[in-house]
């Protein structure tokens, strides 16, 4: 299974968040939603989850 990757960086916000996170989708999904509410002031909401799923990108491993 391919990890997925989520960053805060690619999101503009007031803060200039730098928060990268990695792991399984369904694990990035829940973390970042997480953050999203938590640190961004975002309500909880299957749009925002919608939001953070269509974001996602495949982890680059080095070669």
């Amino acid at each position: 299974m391919t990890r997925k990757v989520a960053d805060c960086r690619r999101t503009p916000s007031v803060t200039n968040c730098t928060l990268t996170i990695s792991g399984e989708e369904e694990e990035v999904v829940r973390a970042a939603a997480e953050h999203a509410v938590s640190v961004h002031g975002h309500p909880d909401s299957l749009e925002l989850r919608a939001e953070i799923r269509a974001g996602l990108e495949d982890e680059r491993t080095p070669v």
